[in-house]
């Protein structure tokens, strides 16, 4: 007898729907076609022993099942349900209702017919509503984040036992629904750490503004235990609430790679990635021999905190230059190749030198000039010039440590911020693919960053005495953008650009290193 039923393969952050076919005649081997890879290959002894710990039987005849299109690459455990399925229906053990022509199934089998949760949910779920079924049967801690797909009828089953009812039409499982826009604007205003909680940095904290309603790359640098960290981790407090597309998209990666949980339906906070300085290559832009998503795609509509910068691998920061630019990572393979979105804020941190108290107001450095240079040039300057914001950050005086009231709340600069971008979405609505002032190229910029006389004689003075390159000069302008923004001036005055200006404290040059 001839069945098929229908599951879906990951590529990227997209889904293809695959068809399985399923043929059952004389013989008595099985056959598994359609570039599986190792894990789905392993089907047929999970798949063996669950429908014999089931009370089902394994036919002894010739099984030919069929993946198509053959030319893309299957992968995973998520394919053991839809096949057990249509061995059960082909080998007619089990009656095939309307729901396996209509349904996409998907899901992973222990040896006694439980169902594991898989990854890559979300994608899947919109693949079918873009392929016209009706619903999708899947493991029930995976059946929440599927959900969110308006428009398609979800089952959510705990073992084979269930899938097998449903497909009978003899189940009483119901459809998991979820008021996923409810659920999302009700997670919206929930700050778990808050800038209130934050002794002094005034100056710290005012650059961390700028830079989020502008969207600029930031480093701090500054001796240990000055609040590098502490005022990093409360960044995406500050961002604008996400959009239901952004979350969408978000989601979408996370689900790739597994982050969801059972219990959330769709992400509703900005991720906060911070890997080990020790990190490769690959596990930060993504790839390996069967592509993930890295670190700074994990980090897309979000922030990706470096710490202890110059400890990373050079190699490593110098692959991120194509994509701060880009925002898109693109891995290319000798069959096919796949596209990441990667358009993150990088916030990173370092020591002024190796012991970490160059500078400082105190204690003294240990360190030779040499060796504060070579700490200093392992990064490069065509990544320091990618950096819009680079700040000092000096240790707390007691007598902020001591003081009792509070800090500024992260409510209030986010509204200030989400003011500023509301600005330059108008501004930029014309534009496909620039939301934020950081994202300007030079034409955007020669016709929104006009600058009078006055400031024109600024950047200038400040150009010839800190030796800044063009790409300095443009991030300058960026900036000034984004303060003016701030303030809802239409015009970038002086005082704009020297507020600016002093956030390029740190460039190389100014440190007398070139």
């Amino acid at each position: 007898m001839f069945i098929r039923t229908y599951g879906s393969a990951v590529l990227g952050i997209s889904a293809t729907k695959v068809t399985i076919e399923t043929e059952i005649s004389r013989g008595g081997k099985f056959y598994l076609v359609g570039l599986p890879d190792n894990a789905v290959k392993e089907s047929q002894q999970r798949m063996e022993a669950a429908l014999r710990t089931n009370g089902f039987r394994v036919p002894g005849k010739r099984i030919v099942i069929n993946m198509a299109p053959a030319d893309i690459r299957k992968e995973g455990a998520a394919y053991d349900l839809p096949l057990a399925i249509s061995v059960l229906v082909a080998s007619e053990q089990i009656k095939a209702g309307d729901k396996l022509e209509k349904f996409m199934i998907m899901g992973e089998l222990s040896l006694d017919g439980t169902l594991r949760p898989i990854r890559g949910v979300l994608p899947i779920a919109i693949n079918a509503k873009e392929e016209g079924f009706e619903g999708i049967i899947l493991p029930v801690e995976n059946a929440k984040e599927a959900a969110v797909v308006g428009g398609l009828t979800v089952f959510g089953a705990k073992n084979l036992i269930e899938v097998v009812d449903l497909i009978e039409d003899k189940s009483s499982l119901q459809p998991i629904k979820v008021d996923f826009e409810e659920e999302f604007y009700k997670k919206l205003d929930e700050i778990q750490l808050d800038f209130a909680d934050v002794k002094g940095q005034e100056n710290v904290k005012r650059a961390l503004e700028v830079a989020a309603a502008g969207g600029h790359n930031v480093l701090m640098i500054g001796a240990p235990g000055s609040g590098k960290t502490m005022l990093a981790r409360r960044m995406p407090s500050i961002l604008p609430p996400f959009t239901l597309d952004e979350a969408l998209e978000t989601t979408k990666i996370h689900s790739v790679v597994g982050n969801v949980s059972a219990d959330m339906s769709l992400m509703t906070e900005r991720p906060f990635r911070s890997p080990h300085h020790t990190i490769s290559d690959v596990a930060l832009v993504g790839g390996g021999a069967y592509p993930q998503p890295g670190e700074i795609s994990l980090a897309h509509n979000s922030i990706l905190f470096l710490d202890e910068l110059p400890e990373f691998k050079r190699s490593v920061l110098e692959v991120m230059r194509q994509p701060l630019e880009d925002r898109v990572i693109n891995i290319s393979r000798a069959k096919f190749s796949v596209q990441y979105p990667a358009s993150f804020m990088l916030v990173a941190a370092m020591n002024p030198c190796p012991c970490g108290y160059y500078n400082h107001p105190e204690k003294e450095c240990v360190c030779s000039i040499g060796a504060i240079k070579n700490y200093l040039n392992k990064i490069s300057g065509p990544l320091l010039d990618r950096i819009d914001i680079q700040i000092e950050v000096v240790p707390v005086p007691f007598k902020d440590l001591s003081r009792v009231s509070p800090s500024e709340p992260s409510s209030e600069i986010r509204r200030r911020v989400t003011k500023a971008r509301e600005i330059q979405q108008k501004r930029f609505k014309e534009y496909q693919g620039i939301y934020s002032n950081s994202q300007m190229n030079s034409k955007l910029m020669q016709k929104f960053c006009v600058v009078d006389a006055a400031g024109s004689q600024l950047l200038k003075a400040a150009i010839e005495k800190m030796g800044l390159s063009a790409r300095a000069y443009d991030r300058i302008l960026k900036v000034s953008r984004t303060i003016a923004d701030l303030e809802a001036s239409e015009n970038i005055l002086s005082h704009h650009i020297a507020e600016a200006i002093q956030y390029r404290s740190l460039d190389k040059d100014s440190w007398g290193i070139k």
